[in-house]
């Protein structure tokens, strides 16, 4: 399939791609400090340079895009028609760096969680109290939110 628009212009707007303080990730934080937590952003210091660090906690969270992040059976996580063997190289190296970076995490003491573009869209309060029952327990490692990505709407 050929692109839409043409190379300067696509070369634009993927260089807008942010990689921090994306639109999901001021989401989360601003529902995390609303419940009465306080955080460190982006430390350097930890393997993946976790979104939202809760060090009273011991809790790491990434906010990863459905997209650059392959959340598995969910419809955001479309790949492109063009250059696949690109974006297939592309989307593997990302899932095997997130999941190395987790591992690498749970192996120093943190606990880690994953809250997914799509639970932000579409589950943003379940998706919130499910994160912060998980930052109050100790009795989970890990946590993915949402386990089941939503279903695309209907239109």
């Amino acid at each position: 399939m050929v692109d839409i628009v043409d190379k300067k212009t696509r070369s634009r707007m993927m260089s807008g791609i942010r990689g921090k303080n994306t639109k999901p990730e001021r989401l989360i934080r601003s529902a995390l400090h609303r419940a009465g937590f306080r955080f460190a952003l982006h430390a350097r210091k930890l393997p993946g340079k976790p979104d939202v660090v809760l060090p009273r906690w011991n809790v790491v969270v990434f906010v990863h895009g459905c997209f650059w992040h392959r959340h598995e059976r969910c419809h955001y996580a479309s790949t492109p028609a063009s250059r696949p063997d690109f974006w297939q190289k592309k989307f593997a190296s990302n899932v095997d760096r997130d999941a190395r970076n987790i591992r690498e995490l749970e192996d120093i003491g943190w606990r880690v969680a994953v809250v997914w573009e799509c639970g932000l869209r579409h589950q943003l309060d379940e998706t919130t109290v499910s994160l912060a029952e998980f930052i109050r327990g100790e009795d989970r490692q890990f946590i993915e939110l949402p386990a089941d990505p939503p279903k695309p709407r209907e239109h």
